[in-house]
């Protein structure tokens, strides 16, 4: 096992309060799945803030990145994750906090994008787990793939990402075999099946689970 790095000073994480009474969650998922509807929902109902882990500004570089060689690529997606985590460590010293992919996205996308295991990529983020701040809870949504493609028919921001899920060949059966077993190892994880479910039956039913657990 690689050993988590010992960081310089100048290089170590904002503090933050490891107690804090505001909660952080992310939402995890392949693309199509209504996470951003959901995080802006949520957002809205906690009076929260919203983040991404391609937040600004590596978003306006995530084409680009796409033509990567594989290690490059990953750390890429590695800079923009410790780039989020420090965000949210800002965030949440004002409020809650509701990310739209966070540290699960990165292993499972890697991992099904490159044809690796789940626990190859895990073990390149290993030295760099310290400094994330790790979520409350880590809610990943699930559906048929009926329902699925129903949602991406109707979809009104369709990205490169929605388009691959079916045009290339295995690659929705892999993201969602790696999201589940990076949730299979996830202590923060909690399933939830969003068949039949509105985007407003799923911020009533985050919002019970989250008052269920912390009152």
């Amino acid at each position: 096992m690689i050993d988590a790095i010992q960081l310089p000073s100048a290089f170590e994480p904002l503090t933050y309060d490891e107690d804090r009474a505001e909660v952080f969650i992310a939402l995890e998922s392949p693309s199509g799945f209504g996470k951003s509807t959901l995080a802006k929902l949520l957002a809205r109902r906690w009076n929260g803030t919203v983040i991404h882990t391609l937040d600004a500004p590596h978003d306006e570089w995530s084409r680009e990145a796409g033509a990567l060689k594989p290690l490059p690529q990953f750390a890429f997606y590695l800079s923009g994750l410790l780039h989020v985590s420090d965000r949210a460590r800002e965030a949440l010293t004002n409020g809650p906090v509701i990310a739209d992919r966070y540290t699960s996205s990165v292993v499972a996308c890697q991992a099904a994008i490159q044809g690796a295991g789940t626990s190859e990529v895990d073990r390149l983020l290993f030295p760099f787990r310290p400094y994330l701040v790790v979520p409350d809870v880590t809610f990943y949504l699930r559906c048929t793939e009926e329902t699925l493609r129903n949602r991406l028919e109707q979809k009104p921001d369709y990205k490169q990402d929605d388009a691959d899920l079916f045009g290339i060949p295995g690659r929705f059966k892999s993201l969602v075999e790696s999201f589940d077993a990076v949730a299979a190892q996830d202590p923060t994880a909690v399933m939830l099946e969003t068949d039949g479910l509105t985007p407003n039956d799923l911020v009533h039913a985050i919002t019970a689970h989250m008052e269920t657990i912390r009152a």
